[in-house]
């Protein structure tokens, strides 16, 4: 047992992750459902009371990325999180979604043949920030660089080095610098 509040690297293990990289810090609180099915990267920083459920498809977390407290990841669908990708706190990722038109029932405790789900992958791009509360619909893809601000809904792409916000409609706020991508080779 780790005495930080992190795993240690024999409770890691004991996961079963489909691959592990090396410095990785998991919050003994989190939880991880599909395990065999999520690939974790290197320098990789998992907060308190985050849940990631992996579906069929599974879930790549690339190197330098943090995922704040309180995220949720899951769906069918595949979920990626490439190098240096952020999730503040209490970010969500549908990879799958039920519809709500009423041509099917909801819920994960009806059977499949009764519902009408909506799945595709998200992407969440290198480089690419979600702010505190947001939710990522699936079919999202998060362009290389993109940001998006806190407590936005997110049901299209972003496209590169943009920073959006959504009250109604997603909205192009501005166009982030790039100066970081220097800064990406001295890590």
């Amino acid at each position: 047992m780790s005495e930080s509040g992190f795993l240690s690297e024999d409770e890691l293990t004991a996961f079963g992750f489909a691959s592990c990289g090396e410095n990785v810090l998991i919050d003994r609180s989190a939880r991880f459902y599909g395990a065999s099915r999520i690939s974790i990267g290197s320098n990789v920083r998992i907060d308190a009371y985050s849940v990631i459920s992996a579906g069929v498809q599974g879930i790549t977390i690339g190197h330098h990325v943090h995922i704040g407290v309180f995220v949720f990841l899951t769906g069918a669908a595949r979920i990626e999180l490439h190098d240096f990708a952020g999730l503040s706190g209490r970010v969500s990722l549908y990879s799958s979604n039920d519809d709500y038109h009423g041509e099917g029932l909801t819920g994960p405790t009806v059977p499949d043949e009764l519902r009408k789900v909506t799945s595709a992958p998200i992407v969440i791009g290198r480089h690419a920030v979600v702010g505190a509360g947001s939710v990522i619909l699936p079919g999202v893809t998060l362009h290389e660089g993109a940001c998006v601000g806190a407590l936005s809904l997110i049901r299209k792409d972003v496209p590169a080095f943009t920073i959006v916000a959504t009250q109604r409609e997603q909205v192009a706020v501005a166009t982030r610098k790039k100066d970081f991508l220097e800064l990406e080779s001295k890590v």
